[in-house]
């Protein structure tokens, strides 16, 4: 559901009430949302008004809205909800009790909603949103625009723009508490061979939190493009092995991979048996009669060796029916250093190289605890895998890769960092490779062109055609913030990651900001990521909006 922080009114609003004359009583500004709009989401933010008032007055409002053509197709309805001077729209998930709803059914590209409204002195709010109906394409934007408010029998100073403000179709892969699952949440995602999305991710069964705990990796398909998903299926359950029950057996962090050349999909996932405390002790979940809670990254709860009691396992299963049944799991774990704490895999997706080779992105622990990124390949199509060196001595942990034009490997990883630095520094670690690992470069854009607030991020890798030649691009996506996991960015980069180009803003809201990137088709990219309005959503985008 829409969550909406309070946010302070604008300076110029604050300027228009301090400097408020007799002539204007009444000062209106707007303030576009981009969120992404869902067909099964009652309530889709477009813009809130604000009505700056020098004193309490009761009003008669008429808002004067214009929709493009596939807005008139698109909308079923416009709801106007008046919070006085809350700027909340949401708490808890419902609107506020005290907030007046207008709602109108719409048809046509140009209407008028009528409300009455009862300003108090200072900044009042007038949310305006969209109920719409079932999506036929996802890879088209409507528009949607206030042309005037009106206020019967009292003076008023409108600083509207009149312009249309796009906004962009929405697919709820997973909401809380579906399908018996509390949470989704990692999400990775390919193409198959035969056009079929794939998406994985955590099915958090009981919890949000991360492992240990209930948890499976859980698989979603789409046959059209992702404006439909069949119901989820499961690639990855460990039961009750060991005789534990399934909440000290979880996988997590999966990361999905398409063998280009055979059509095979891979699925990695990470597996906790029992539960290793803050010593690095093992038990069964149960320590001194009461269950205990501990991750992989966390003090010792990983440590080295091989042993299910001893370090968290790194798993493989496989498809040949472009994701609709899945192998027993395979155990990779023996292919780690031994002193490591943690071998893993990066969530996201993995990518099939020039010469066939099949490569995942993996993080893990070294031999003091220090957290690493690096890859896992197999030149054999899948037959045998080799983990490589750590790709910098930094910190770092959930990456992804993409393979550059002159055959190097370039891997963007999650930098620990970031955490604590906000200046000009922040930024993706970066680093290239030409030989598959066993020696590393730090890319010259490293810490200095992508900025996040710590979280994971996605790259990948496009092709498509441009007149007679092939041309690719590169797109990223994660949280274009330093200090939050809000506003979900496309970036593009045309120069191999040189230098990266006016984004593509797709969720100004703050959610928990994990994403993936797969090309549908030549024309058009599908992005899956965490959402400020549902555990996971899918949105399409045209390459065209990104050249």
């Amino acid at each position: 559901m829409i969550m909406i922080t309070k946010i302070h009114y604008s300076l110029l609003a604050l300027f228009s009430l301090l400097t408020a004359t007799s002539v204007a009583q009444v000062k209106i500004a707007e303030r576009h949302y981009t969120l992404p709009v869902l067909a099964d989401q009652p309530i889709n933010v477009l813009k809130r008004l604000e009505f700056v008032a020098d004193k309490q007055q009761r009003v008669d409002a008429e808002l004067r809205i214009r929709v493009d053509a596939l807005g008139a197709e698109q909308i079923d309805s416009l709801s106007c909800w008046f919070a006085g001077t809350d700027s909340t729209l949401i708490e808890n998930g419902k609107p506020g009790a005290k907030q007046l709803l207008i709602a109108q059914k719409w048809k046509g590209k140009t209407g008028k909603i009528e409300i009455p409204l009862t300003l108090e002195k200072g900044v009042n709010y007038l949310w305006v949103t969209a109920k719409v109906r079932p999506f036929k394409q996802l890879n088209r934007t409507f528009q949607v625009a206030i042309t005037g408010v009106s206020l019967a029998g009292l003076a008023s100073k409108s600083l509207l723009s009149g312009k249309f403000s796009n906004y962009r179709p929405a697919i709820a892969v997973h909401r809380q508490g579906a399908r018996a699952v509390h949470t989704a949440r990692i999400p990775g995602i390919i193409t198959a061979k035969d056009g079929s999305l794939v998406a994985v991710y955590d099915a958090r069964r009981e919890l949000g939190r991360d492992l240990q705990g209930d948890i499976d990796i859980g698989v979603s398909r789409s046959l059209d493009g992702g404006r439909s998903w069949l119901p989820m299926e499961t690639a990855i359950d460990m039961g009750v092995y060991g005789g534990l029950p399934q909440k000290f057996n979880g996988v997590s962090d999966a990361n999905i991979l398409l063998d280009e050349r055979t059509g095979t999909i891979y699925i990695a996932g990470l597996w906790m048996y029992g539960v290793l405390d803050e010593t690095g002790t093992w038990y069964p979940g149960i320590k001194d009669g009461r269950e205990i809670h501990n991750h992989q990254w966390k003090n010792k709860g990983s440590q080295p060796g091989f042993d299910l009691k001893q370090t968290s396992q790194f798993l493989l299963v496989k498809s040949e029916d472009n994701g609709r049944t899945w192998s027993k799991p395979v155990n990779l774990t023996h292919l780690k250093q031994a002193d490591w704490w943690l071998w893993a895999p990066a969530p996201g997706h993995g990518i099939t190289l020039q010469d066939g080779t099949l490569l995942m992105p993996s993080q893990g622990r070294d031999h003091t605890g220090k957290a690493f990124s690096n890859i896992t390949y197999s030149k054999d199509g899948g037959t045998t895998w080799k983990t490589s060196n750590p790709a910098l001595a930094e910190s770092t942990t959930e990456c992804m890769a993409v393979q550059l034009g002159n055959g190097e490997i370039m891997l963007n990883m999650r930098s620990n960092y970031n955490a604590t630095h906000k200046g000009d520094d922040n930024g993706r670690a970066i680093a290239v490779t030409k030989d598959l690992g066993e020696t590393w470069t730090e890319h010259p854009s490293s810490h200095k062109a992508l900025i996040e607030p710590t979280c994971m991020a996605s790259i990948h890798r496009h092709v498509y055609q441009s007149g007679k030649d092939s041309s690719s691009l590169l797109v990223f996506c994660n949280p274009d913030s330093k200090f939050v996991r809000s506003h979900i960015t496309l970036k593009t980069s045309k120069d191999n990651g040189d230098s990266w180009q006016p984004k593509v803003l797709l969720d100004e809201g703050k959610g928990r900001g994990y994403s993936c990137i797969t090309s549908v088709d030549e024309h058009t990219l599908g992005v899956l990521y965490e959402s400020s309005q549902a555990d996971l959503i899918f949105q399409q985008i045209p390459v065209k909006e990104l050249l």
